[in-house]
């Protein structure tokens, strides 16, 4: 078995000998086409494809006995009443209670995890492990252990347990996700539909995708190795046997593979970890402003010369933004002497900031570049909102919701006009799961409009466990009107 630092040491660069290989077969000239007729392969390329492949199996079996599968077992609550004819005293007299559906059932799924640390610390997404009663881990080599949560945070949709097995596991190594590139290789491996040890290959599509819907802090890493359910919580891996991500979501119609997923970088999951096992918590960085991306038309209207940057379309008061002099109309180009492009990079960065730091932020104001030195707080308790299911104790426990971004109103065909809050998720067991679905557009709640994710939460949080709901829903094309109701 060879350790991920003795296959890095022992052979050149996997990507070096995807290039060779290829120029190689170009330059050669000796492959064979269908209907070539006395054509072959040069023993050239076929040594050189040997060694791709064998490569790609050293690193795969180097990499693998970090990976574990992880199911989890959950009581879900059926939704639906219960047949009255069943309750007849005839009926039972006669058939007793053997057709009475049971008011909860077991739910069992299935994920994948990372051991990160030889003590048994094991990475995971969050939509992985949430609400589980039991965690069962198992390693490579079979063996079976009780997973215990040390920590989870839904706005990353990252995940943290721990197994004692007693003996030193085999921790995955850190690679830096920042310096991945547009084009790299990489490797996906997991456990899609209970298949342990699956190994997909393929390349980085993007970096720093956002407003995917997926989290409240997005900042993804985009591949089309093949990920599938299952594979949630798996890692993400350089041609190095480094772990770059963890797996979290696919982009799909049909529920399976299409090309597209999605992985948290292991910049910000480290982070999310370290935070999590150190203080049993996620602190974020605040700066106190809200932002928006600089449009061609705000530009124009700002007579800005660059579209560059990000505009503050308003400042909190009494925030670390505020104290620093920064003001609604002001547009931040730079953090820390780093680029700042659109809103959600600015976000990201500003959480991963060491709270108490003292920051210079670079601005345009009224078209001259200057300078503020903004010390960074802690984001406030009530602005702290999970990204996963909301716990409410009404009917609408259990649903997750996100503000219709216009990445989310064009991949889902929600028209202009329609304003709400989208479905994002709904728990297995939230009293909606039979009747609400992902991508449904939550537009009024007792005839109440929503405008976003601040209107849905001061409404649902004021309405009581036993009182039925109203919503108007956009669903396939068309509002329709929805009951959730306790009988």
């Amino acid at each position: 078995m060879f350790s991920t630092r003795q296959y890095v040491r022992g052979m050149t660069s996997l990507g070096t000998w995807l290039v060779v290989g290829f120029f190689c077969m170009l330059s050669c000239g000796t492959v064979s086409y269908a209907g070539t007729a006395h054509a072959g392969i040069s023993r050239q390329s076929v040594d050189t494809l040997a060694k791709i492949g064998q490569a790609t199996a050293e690193l795969a079996e180097a990499v693998k006995p970090s990976v574990v599968n992880i199911s989890t077992t959950r009581t879900v609550k059926l939704q639906g009443g219960v047949n009255p004819f069943f309750d007849d005293p005839l009926f039972k007299r006669f058939f007793g209670d053997q057709f009475r559906m049971p008011k909860e059932r077991k739910s069992a799924s299935l994920g994948s995890g990372v051991i990160v640390d030889p003590k048994g610390f094991i990475l995971t997404a969050n939509h992985v492990i949430q609400g589980a009663e039991e965690i069962k881990v198992t390693l490579s080599d079979k063996r079976e252990f009780k997973g215990k949560v040390i920590g989870s945070d839904a706005m990353t949709d990252i995940g943290i347990i721990k197994i004692d097995a007693g003996d030193e596991l085999p921790a995955i190594r850190w690679g830096d996700s920042d310096t991945l590139r547009v084009g790299e290789t990489v490797l996906a491996i997991g456990s899609p539909y209970g298949l342990s040890q699956t190994v997909t290959m393929g390349i980085v599509s993007a970096v720093g995708r956002a407003n995917v819907g997926i989290a409240d802090y997005e900042d993804f890493i985009q591949t089309d190795a093949a990920i599938n359910p299952g594979n949630s919580g798996g890692a993400l891996i350089n041609i190095k046997g480094e772990l770059v991500g963890i797996n979290t979501a696919i982009f799909s119609t049909s529920g399976g593979y299409q090309g597209i997923g999605f992985a948290v970088p292991t910049g910000m999951a480290k982070t999310v970890m370290d935070s999590l096992i150190t203080e049993g918590k996620v602190t974020r960085g605040w700066l106190g402003v809200t932002i928006q991306a600089l449009t061609p038309e705000l530009a124009k209207q700002f007579d800005l010369k660059e579209e560059k940057g990000v505009l503050l379309g308003d400042v909190i008061e009494g925030s670390p933004a505020e104290k620093a002099g920064l003001q609604r109309g002001d547009v931040i180009t730079e953090l820390e002497g780093k680029k700042v492009e659109e809103p959600n990079q600015l976000r990201n960065m500003v959480a991963n900031t060491p709270l108490g730091k003292e920051v210079r932020v670079t601005i345009i104001r009224d078209n001259k570049p200057e300078t503020k030195k903004v010390v960074i707080s802690e984001l406030p308790a009530d602005m702290r909102r999970p990204a996963g299911g909301n716990e409410y104790k009404n009917l609408l426990n259990g649903v997750s919701v996100q503000d219709i971004t216009p990445d989310i109103a064009d991949k889902l065909n929600i028209p202009v006009k329609i304003k709400g809050v989208v479905i994002t998720d709904v728990d297995d067991d939230s009293p909606a799961a039979a009747v609400l679905m992902q991508g449904d557009v939550i537009q009024e709640i007792n005839r109440q409009k929503i405008i976003g994710l601040k209107e849905y939460g001061k409404i649902v949080s004021g309405i009581a466990a036993e009182k039925d709901i109203l919503l108007l829903v956009f669903r396939g094309g068309a509002s329709i009107f929805i009951t959730l109701s306790n009988k």
